[in-house]
């Protein structure tokens, strides 16, 4: 691992890398991470990030990259600025940052990135409870992609019913503005692909069970998140551990931690582990999917292991 410093807008920044990747984490707003480049490809940043001259939405910058909410999402609570200085402190292989508390939830936010190889990163997401009493939420990590490429959400293995499989084993969660008859959504038997070039307005799904996994391929380098699904877990959003967003200009792919009640001094942790690969082929086809997506994760999960 390789750390420097750079600057993201009149402020510092590390930026953290291997041979094969690049981050970069500003230390004087967020936490976020505002850029990740894939050093063999050419899609350069495959995070979105807002101009600088970004506008307000909810009083909160629209700075883009990766971040953490807390869920249910609320207009108030959890659209809380990040827009101080952090706390840093540097990691054998990475970086902590830590927010100072919102004042008006009494949650502090802390993300702690971590190169465990040349394409792989482990994000530690945490939600401390600083006031005087419970506050039930989850963690909720947001990855803003920009556009240009094609979202995917593996589906569960299929079961069999002449075999016995006769109950669910997940459900879709459209939200009140989602039409699934829209060509944004690519369902197909084993995923759903969520083509952003074709949403022209927002549209989101969350889902209740899933392989834990999400990608994002542009221009060649595919971006994979994966954060196992806690069985028998209170998951918030009519029981969402996944949910993807896009509107046209990017796409979010949204983890989500168990809903609990946060007592004063206690932590809820996330972690998601994050890949970057080459030489994957566009995954808009079911071959596409089973023959080189899926097969390219599942390589990567096993080093995990």
């Amino acid at each position: 691992m390789k750390l420097s410093k750079t600057d993201y807008r009149g402020g510092e920044a590390l930026v953290l890398s291997t041979r094969a990747i690049e981050l970069v984490l500003p230390t004087q707003v967020g936490p976020r991470v505002t850029s990740l480049r894939s050093l063999k490809g050419k899609a350069g940043n495959l995070l979105l990030e807002f101009p600088a001259d970004e506008k307000r939405y909810h009083g909160v910058f629209l700075r883009g990259g990766h971040r953490l909410w807390h869920s249910p999402e609320d207009i108030v609570r959890t659209y809380q600025p990040d827009d101080e200085p952090l706390t840093v402190k540097l990691l054998p292989q990475g970086v902590s940052l830590v927010q100072p508390t919102e004042k008006l939830t009494g949650l502090q936010k802390g993300l702690k990135v971590e190169l465990l190889g040349e394409r792989t990163i482990k994000v530690t997401h945490t939600l401390t409870n600083r006031g005087p009493w419970a506050v039930e939420c989850a963690p909720w990590a947001l990855t803003m992609l920009r556009a240009g490429g094609v979202g995917v959400i593996p589906l569960l293995p299929k079961g069999d019913h002449a075999s016995g499989d006769l109950l669910p084993n997940y459900a879709l969660v459209p939200w009140t503005f989602t039409d699934l008859s829209l060509p944004v959504w690519q369902v197909r038997r084993d995923f759903i692909g969520i083509d952003v070039s074709r949403a022209k307005i927002a549209q989101k799904l969350g889902l209740t069970n899933y392989p834990g996994w999400s990608a994002y391929w542009n221009a060649g380098t595919t971006f994979v998140k994966y954060s196992p699904v806690i069985l028998g877990a209170r998951y918030p959003d009519l029981g969402s551990c996944f949910e993807g967003f896009t509107n046209g200009a990017f796409i979010e792919l949204e983890t989500l931690g168990p809903l609990q009640a946060i007592a004063p001094g206690k932590t809820s942790t996330h972690v998601e582990h994050w890949a970057v690969l080459e030489g994957v082929a566009k995954p808009a086809t079911n071959a596409a999917f089973a023959h080189s997506l899926a097969p390219a994760v599942n390589a990567w999960l096993r080093t995990l292991k």
